[in-house]
């Protein structure tokens, strides 16, 4: 199992302390949740913070954009060395040319489905993208528990890839830690990001090869 730690549960007045920390674990990425205030209820940071950790990180960047209009900033994610831009289908009506534009920029290109989106609206497009995210907690805030219904779409999802011949990776975000991360697994699920279950761990580095190993 892939790990993607996300660092809006890190302490940000140590923040090269926990980076440097992600760098030394057997975490696959690093998970960076952008919030506007206008599509999820929560504003969390931008790209001087993402500029900030790539120089430090020695792990992938996973930058997960929780924007209206995330289109508009293709060429200032890469900019910040991201290797993945994941965007969400409920803000991007032209969902193809987004993802073009994602792949023209160099990056991997993701698609976040919200809790309540169906697994279906992406049966036109999934061959196209890098990796699907599954929110399984609504976006905004970190900590929330599990939404149950989110192992029957991981489920989904995995046939829908099979079927189609998609090479894309399944990641799972929201009330990540080992019990659903193993239920996850047995899923289908290809990447974990968890955030609050790594950083309030007493040993995150041990926490992060716990769920690397499921």
């Amino acid at each position: 199992m892939q790990v993607s730690p996300s660092l809006l549960s890190a302490d940000f007045a140590n923040l090269q302390r926990d980076v440097e920390m992600l760098n030394a674990s057997a975490a696959d990425m690093i998970h960076l949740d952008v919030m506007d205030g206008v599509f999820v209820p929560n504003i969390s940071f931008g790209f001087p913070v993402i500029k900030a950790v790539q120089k430090i990180a020695t792990k992938p960047l996973d930058v997960h954009l929780m924007i209206v209009e995330p289109q508009k900033f293709v060429s200032q994610v890469r900019d910040c060395g991201a290797e993945i831009m994941n965007v969400h289908y409920e803000v991007c009506p032209h969902l193809h040319r987004t993802i073009q534009q994602i792949k023209d920029a160099g990056m991997k290109a993701g698609v976040t489905l919200n809790p309540a989106t169906p697994v279906s609206m992406l049966e036109d497009i999934v061959t196209e993208v890098d990796m699907v995210l599954l929110m399984s907690v609504n976006p905004g805030f970190g900590g929330q528990k599990f939404i149950p219904g989110t192992l029957k779409k991981v489920a989904q999802l995995r046939q829908l890839i099979n079927q189609s011949g998609s090479k894309a990776t399944i990641q799972v975000d929201g009330g990540v830690n080992m019990e659903t991360g193993a239920l996850l697994a047995q899923a289908g699920a290809d990447i974990l990001v968890a955030g609050n279950f790594v950083f309030s761990a007493e040993d995150p580095i041990a926490t992060i090869e716990a769920l690397h190993n499921l």
